[in-house]
């Protein structure tokens, strides 16, 4: 597995725990698989928070690129474009 940052690490978590993003985009921004990534979350969370994770991440189609049903295009929120730094810009 490659040596990632902390806040790199902080990211991969929150990637991981957002319903839409699937393994493939954290692979793809991180070069990290599906098995690496439920091995980082074993080893950063506590293991009752990684049980409720696996519980929640297993099985869910939107994880999953090959499982999703939509056609074309990705999710966009209505507010992505104020959007920075994962956090909503002032306006």
């Amino acid at each position: 597995m490659k040596e990632l940052s902390g806040i790199e690490i902080d990211r991969v978590i929150e990637m991981a725990w957002e319903d839409r993003t699937t393994f493939e985009a954290i692979e793809f921004q991180f070069g990290l698989k599906e098995e690496e990534v439920i091995n980082l979350m074993r080893a950063q969370m506590k293991p009752s928070s990684f049980r409720m994770w696996r519980e929640r991440v297993q099985g869910r189609k939107t994880k999953h690129e090959k499982l999703r049903n939509f056609e074309k295009g990705r999710f966009k929120c209505s507010r992505q474009k104020s959007i920075s730094n994962n956090a909503i810009s002032k306006r």
